[in-house]
């Protein structure tokens, strides 16, 4: 089950990235503001197992700012890819 979950989370990201492409958050903010519907807010666990499986297969890009927090953004060097995927 927690596999199944982990790839619904992982396609509503791809998702929500390629309607915004620009778009670039912290695991908090992608949680909050780009899953509204999942009510995982308290689920971060899940959202990270997500994000670095995304970040495994190089879909994702994650960089570390100033702020010392990671913000995750679309690869958009894969951008085909990812619209097969959430297709």
């Amino acid at each position: 089950m927690y596999e199944v979950r982990r790839s619904h989370i992982a396609r509503a990201i791809l998702d929500y990235l390629l309607k915004h492409p620009d778009a670039q958050d912290t695991l908090a903010g992608i949680a909050e503001w780009w899953l509204p519907d999942e009510k995982i807010t308290t689920r971060l666990a899940i959202v990270r197992d997500a994000l670095d499986q995304l970040v495994a297969q190089s879909l994702v890009l994650e960089r570390q700012s100033k702020d010392l927090q990671t913000h995750y953004r679309i690869n958009s060097q894969r951008l085909k890819e990812i619209e097969k995927l959430v297709k």
